[in-house]
């Protein structure tokens, strides 16, 4: 199989056909490039606005479904597993029939699912159509990152996750902007009713933009269990497990934030809807900003591994300050130095997220979508494992939230020292011949 560069697939292969399920010409795939992108960023923005539209509503849906507020956070638990799940499913089917028919069907089922989410009649039913919302919302992350594989590799593949930050990065600073506005309006039931709208729209997208990447003969032919020998072989490998682990972790520090920070800004420090999602916006803001000097002036110049190894240094460093300050080690704080290290642990998400993705998937050539799937599984899972035990100690304390993102961050720490060992250069070499 040829290198893959900074080229699209179609420009190492001229005589790919032109129909819609069939890998487009390079000049078709060029003319377009800019929409594939942003439709791209478009999958990729599911979760956010999945989660972070909801979030302001938290509080609203306990006491419109009488429900304790940590039961509330099953709801987002059961979104964050659903996602998980799927991606192992769907990534791998996505090998064998190619990458626009399981993410049609995926963003169909997204939208029956989304619509259900808003008629619930109970908590019960909520989190089980949050699951079914997050098992097909995940076709859009998986295939996303596959399509990326597809296309580009080593520093191209890099700068374009990082480009892809700058379009998803959107859908977190105004969708809990948007939830925050909906409220004064409607209920929580109407967040619903815009994503509804929103899935609609993109899955028009992905119909009439979105071509085919990848060329039938790269595709698989087995069934479960050729996927299954696919991610031994992937697991296998210790260097990629190490930065899917490495990701995974750093991940589970940001959603023990998306999870706790409705409580902890406005039911301890008293921030309004409006305020809250005011914060999250910048928080956001911080992470795009910083992911494009990661694409733009860092990737190409300076080791992955070295700005990754960064990036995580300052996920603890912020994680540390979190807790001396919940636990009133350093005196009473306020919402300014709070929001201020939320702020750039969010900010360094920039550098962790885009690099431990793309050092990950540069290590396989072939089953890309199984790759991807693992990528995205392990994170989701490890975010829904972490998103309840923010709020174990109740709605009055931000000291758990502190907790899970601290540990979250040493283990992430831990993983990428100790099995990804960025030191041995001759490592890195033979993974790239996998």
């Amino acid at each position: 199989m040829p290198e893959r560069g900074s080229t699209t697939w179609d420009e190492r292969n001229p005589q790919a056909g032109t129909p819609k399920d069939s890998p487009r010409s390079a000049r078709s795939l060029r003319r377009t490039g800019f929409l594939v992108t942003f439709v791209l960023g478009g999958l990729t923005a599911t979760p956010p606005l999945a989660m972070d539209m909801y979030l302001p509503s938290l509080p609203q849906v306990t006491d419109s479904l009488h429900a304790p507020a940590a039961s509330v956070q099953l709801t987002l638990t059961a979104c964050l597993a659903g996602m998980a799940l799927g991606q192992l499913l769907i990534g791998p089917m996505s090998d064998r029939w190619g990458r626009r028919r399981p993410l049609l069907a995926g963003l169909a089922v997204y939208v029956v699912a989304t619509v259900l989410c808003g008629l619930a009649p109970s908590l019960e039913f909520l989190v089980a159509f949050r699951l079914l919302q997050g098992l097909a919302g995940s076709a859009g992350i998986v295939i996303a990152r596959a399509v990326v594989r597809d296309l580009y590799d080593g520093v191209a593949m890099a700068r374009f996750f990082s480009t892809l930050m700058l379009i998803s990065g959107v859908a977190p600073v105004v969708a809990p902007l948007i939830g925050g506005q909906i409220l004064r309006v409607t209920d929580w039931r109407g967040v619903f009713a815009v994503l509804t709208v929103v899935g609609v729209a993109l899955a028009a997208l992905v119909w009439f933009r979105l071509p085919e990447t990848l060329d039938p003969a790269d595709r698989h032919g087995g069934g479960v269990g050729e996927a299954l020998r696919s991610m031994r072989t992937l697991v296998a490998d210790r260097v990629f497990t190490g930065y899917v682990l490495a990701g995974g972790f750093a991940f589970a520090a940001l959603f023990a934030y998306i999870a706790a920070s409705p409580f902890v800004i406005q039911e301890i420090y008293g921030a309004s809807p409006q305020t809250f999602s005011l914060l999250f916006g910048v928080n956001s803001v911080g992470l795009v900003v910083v992911g494009q000097i990661n694409g733009k002036l860092l990737v190409g110049r300076v080791s992955m591994d070295k700005v990754l190894a960064a990036g995580l240094a300052v996920i603890t460093l912020s994680a540390t300050a979190l807790l001396l300050m919940a636990t009133g080690v350093v005196g009473e704080a306020g919402l300014f130095p709070v929001a201020t290290a939320l702020f750039v642990l969010m900010s360094a998400m920039g550098l962790a997220m885009p690099n431990t993705q793309s050092l990950a998937l540069m290590r396989t050539r072939h089953s890309a979508g199984a790759a991807s799937a693992l990528l995205g599984t392990t994170s989701f899972l490890i975010g829904a494992v972490a998103s309840p035990l923010v709020g174990i100690a109740g709605e009055e304390t931000a000291v758990p939230m502190a907790v899970v993102q601290l540990a979250a961050a040493l283990v992430s720490v831990g993983c990428f020292v100790g099995l990804c060992r960025p030191w041995n250069r001759r490592t890195a070499l033979e993974g790239a011949e996998n």
